[in-house]
């Protein structure tokens, strides 16, 4: 039974445990060696933290199991980029049991899905920025000869670090060679991350390219892509964030059901991504042409909603304070003496269209509902203001 303080092969010092089902066990633990040159740290940060992946063969451990095992091994050992973990060691023990370890560097910072846990809001700029690093771990992934395949890309094997980049971790899945036809392979990625045809054994880099998209609807939505709805395959999304449509129709791309359908490469998707392009897909809902095209400023010509247009309530009857929550600041003018009964027709009748773009909504249904809420105050508290008010100036006049 291994336990904190536990030293093995007389140099990994057991410290806590990250995850145990049993048969297989992590670990961090810390290198008593300094390894300050192979992990490329500078001798005066002394990070000797390590993560220590251990199997139990036999009992219900398969050859398959040992197989993954070994070649995330191998496939670590050959790797060489700055934002994967780095291979330090592997090696067996024969105590009762068949151990066999793996040692990597141990990253130090959060994991995507721990920040999800904590509730923490990813805007669309943040998203944006996990996806151009992925994709750019991905490219060098994918470029390998043979191509290397992650095959469990999601929140909890993409650890946000302490220097704010972002870390693929986990290669437990990993493939490195195509699949033949006729040869017996193991299933493996999560549900609602990895594509239909990865669990049909035939994963592509395209694969990869799901799971990231999978992951990034993820954390804008705040909800697993397993609990999302599905119209043929496809991951409906679009009416729980507010994104720009460029950005609706990229993700919407890389997580087609089809691979041929998805960005053939991680280059192609990352080009796609960083030059803004817009991307309509023949699945995209004909509503998408106007959702998430909120916050595009005043002057701006972009169409509204027919959906929102029409007299706004809230607006007309609540214009001094309606004005703040909306960023509509032309309804400023309200407070001009002798002008601002006329403002108020004016923000009663243009409200919808100048609030649709002064501020960003997550969608049509989120800007009707905090509308009415204006409207449904305005009635109970702004016109009885209002008609108390004119009463108590017209009394001051006939007096």
């Amino acid at each position: 039974m291994l336990q904190a303080e536990q030293v093995l092969q007389n140099r990994y010092r057991l410290q806590r445990s990250l995850s145990n089902n049993g048969i297989r066990q992590t670990w961090l633990a810390k290198d008593l060696r300094l390894h300050a040159q192979s992990l490329r740290l500078s001798p005066g940060k002394k990070k000797r933290q390590v993560v220590l992946k251990l199997l139990a063969f036999g009992g219900n451990v398969q050859w398959e199991d040992l197989k993954l095992f070994e070649r995330e091994a191998q496939i670590l050992k050959q790797l060489d980029h700055p934002r994967v973990p780095q291979y330090i060691d592997y090696f067996s023990i024969d105590d009762r049991t068949l151990w066999f370890g793996l040692v990597h560097e141990y990253i130090r910072g959060e994991s995507l899905k721990e920040k999800l846990i904590q509730a923490e809001r990813f805007t669309e700029d943040k998203v944006r920025k996990i996806a151009i690093e992925v994709l750019n771990i991905l490219i060098y992934l994918h470029q390998l000869n043979p191509p290397v395949l992650h095959r469990d890309i999601k929140p909890s094997n993409l650890i946000w670090g302490e220097d704010n980049r972002i870390y693929l971790v986990d290669f437990g899945a990993v493939q490195d060679k195509a699949t033949k036809e006729g040869v017996t392979f193991t299933v493996v990625g999560t549900y609602g991350y990895a594509p239909m045809e990865q669990f049909g054994g035939k994963a592509v880099p395209q694969s990869d390219l799901y799971a990231l998209g999978a992951t990034l609807i993820h954390l804008l939505t705040g909800v697993s892509p397993a609990e999302l709805p599905q119209k043929n395959l496809q991951i409906q999304f679009f009416d729980r964030v507010n994104l720009s449509p460029a950005f609706v129709g990229w993700l919407q791309k890389i997580a087609q059901a089809a691979p041929e359908n998805r960005f053939s490469t991680a280059t192609q998707a990352l080009n796609s991504l960083e030059s803004n392009l817009t991307i309509y897909s023949q699945n995209l809902p004909e509503k998408l042409s106007f959702v998430n095209n909120s916050g595009c400023g005043l002057r701006s010509a972009e169409t509204i909603p027919d959906e929102i247009k029409g007299w706004n309530w809230g607006a007309f009857l609540m214009p001094w304070l309606w004005i703040f929550p909306n960023k509509v600041w032309y309804g400023a003018l309200c407070f001009l003496p002798n002008f601002g009964w006329i403002m108020a027709f004016v923000i009663g009748a243009k409200g919808n269209e100048w609030a649709w773009k002064s501020r960003r909504w997550r969608s049509i249904k989120h800007f009707k509902e905090h509308q009415r809420g204006w409207a449904i105050t305005g009635i109970m508290f702004g016109a009885p203001t209002s008609i108390l008010l004119w009463w108590m100036m017209l009394e001051l006049v006939l007096k």
